[in-house]
């Protein structure tokens, strides 16, 4: 019903518009009584078989929402209620920000995938705190951090340090985001030195607090393999304790869509299909350097579940669906799930 009826009726209106039109809906839905039973009845699978254990935390499936689609944790309990084995907020700065101009994501329906330049736009990390304090299920939360636009990559650590604080007593695990396209000069932290800096900063952090919790790097797809061996080296010397692959990429090779539509887009990070092939490469490629224990959730171009269980073939312990989500639906979790059974 999705794919055939609501979806069409989405994509008549601006992709962003009917992002927040949906959350309104969704949160309208969230206080009618016995609705999100039925959604669990709909979209849930629960069997013993689904659940992993990753970096000391129980995922009850090994499905997830990933960072971006409600980064101020404005809809987790509504959320939830479509089967996710965890939800992934943010990216969230220390200071609310408005992103990039509009318009800033855009659809491209014949290779379904989108492009996005929103640059970290969020209301703030406090402002996710106060949501997060009134979340009533026991989802897994993770929390993706960043830094502010205007602040210059020299100082950025004070950014990540300031939303680990604010965050650190609400999610169940951190991911340090260095690899978005959209914020200047942000992925120039993917290089060895920086990034070492800041992963070291952040595990200091974490390991003042009584009980440390998990923190995870985020990696872009359009890393070359020296890259890729730098950031293998950093995870392992700085104790990471667990890597995502991969955000979404700037390369537009393989797409469908007539390139003059695709040149009148301009800049942004693309995701969904087109992005499949290159992130199950870097899962696999992680997984032959990191050896069979260590923590990888896999993410890029989920569309179905075939293409879930080629990312967990490759190397994944869990995967991520954001654009996939958005073309087939809350089903998808479902299927994934019933694949992997």
């Amino acid at each position: 019903m999705y794919q055939f009826l609501i979806r069409p009726l989405l994509f008549l209106f601006p992709p962003e518009f009917i992002h927040h039109f949906t959350f309104k809906i969704l949160k309208v839905a969230g206080y009618l009584p016995g609705l999100s039973f039925v959604f669990r009845n709909l979209f849930s699978v629960q069997d013993p078989k689904l659940e992993r254990t990753l970096f000391g935390i129980t995922f009850p499936n090994p499905v997830g929402l990933a960072a971006g689609f409600d980064k101020d944790a404005l809809l987790i309990d509504e959320l939830a209620s479509f089967g996710f084995g965890f939800i992934e907020i943010g990216t969230l700065t220390p200071k609310p920000q408005p992103g990039n101009d509009k318009p800033r994501l855009f659809r491209l329906p014949k290779d379904q995938a989108l492009i996005n330049r929103m640059g970290f736009n969020n209301r703030g990390v406090d402002a996710a705190v106060l949501k997060l304090r009134k979340r009533k299920s026991k989802v897994i939360v993770g929390g993706n951090i960043g830094k502010n636009k205007i602040t210059p990559n020299d100082k950025a650590g004070e950014d990540y340090a300031y939303c680990f604080e604010a965050l650190y007593p609400y999610v169940d695990y951190f991911v340090v985001n260095v690899s978005s396209p959209n914020t200047p000069g942000l992925r120039e932290l993917q290089e060895k030195e920086p990034l070492k800096k800041l992963l070291n900063e952040v595990k200091a952090l974490n390991g003042k607090k009584e009980k440390a919790k998990p923190v995870l790097l985020k990696i872009a797809p359009d890393l070359n393999e020296a890259q890729l061996n730098d950031v293998v080296e950093i995870l392992q010397e700085t104790k990471t304790d667990g890597v995502i692959a991969t955000n979404t990429t700037i390369s537009r090779e393989g797409l469908t869509t007539d390139k003059e539509t695709v040149a009148s887009i301009g800049n942004g990070g693309l995701s969904g299909k087109p992005l499949a092939m290159r992130s199950t490469e870097v899962i696999s490629f992680l997984r032959n350097k990191l050896g069979k224990n260590y923590p990888i959730i896999g993410v890029g171009g989920i569309m179905s579940p075939q293409d879930a269980s080629d990312k967990l073939k490759a190397g994944a312990d869990l995967v991520q669906i954001y654009t996939g989500f958005i073309y087939e639906g809350p089903g998808l979790v479902k299927r994934i799930n019933e694949e992997i059974l």
